[in-house]
């Protein structure tokens, strides 16, 4: 039997993003930050490894190679699609590092019966997405970053991706 093509799938950004916010991690803890069962999270490193983008030994990830994947990649891979009004979580130009920066344009939001406010709905590359913002805000405001490179403007993927590339070059957020 020969072996299957590596896909990566959707959610493995959230935990690329995680691994850079915690370097060290268990994968109880990791399971745990980004919303997913161990086994898929243990599933997500390993397709992670196999891409590159992770690197067991010494245990960390390759930020030039996950920056390249999230400017030029993602919008492609999983590009977003705007749906309906809806309630939800802030995200793309509408999350907490671009909102004030960028004016006058569409409300965006994660669908969520618990957001606060109304916009155009976007799936997020993960399920647990609208959670974040009450128990893992540097993920959060990432992932927004992301969401902008995905279905922004020009200039608000430009934005963005100056940003993340600032920030994952840290492995923290920078306000």
């Amino acid at each position: 039997m020969s072996p299957s093509q590596i896909s990566l799938r959707p959610h493995d950004m959230c935990v690329a993003l995680q691994l850079v916010l915690t370097p060290s991690f268990s994968y109880r803890e990791l399971a745990h930050d980004v919303g997913l069962s161990l086994g898929e999270a243990h599933n997500s490193v390993k397709r992670l490894e196999q891409a590159r983008l992770f690197m067991a030994d010494p245990g960390r990830v390759n930020v030039p190679a996950l920056l390249e994947l999230l400017v030029h990649g993602v919008p492609y891979v999983f590009p977003g699609q705007l749906g309906p009004d809806t309630q939800g979580v802030p995200t793309a130009h509408s999350g907490p590092a671009l909102a004030e920066r960028l004016s006058g344009v569409d409300v965006i939001v994660w669908p969520s019966a618990d957001g606060e406010i109304r916009g155009h709905a976007l799936v997020p590359l993960c399920a647990s997405a609208p959670d974040l913002v009450q128990r893992n805000e540097a993920l959060y405001r990432w992932l927004t970053l992301v969401d902008a490179l995905r279905v922004g403007r020009a200039r608000d993927r430009s934005l963005a991706g100056d940003i993340l590339k600032r920030e994952l070059q840290h492995g923290r957020t920078i306000e």
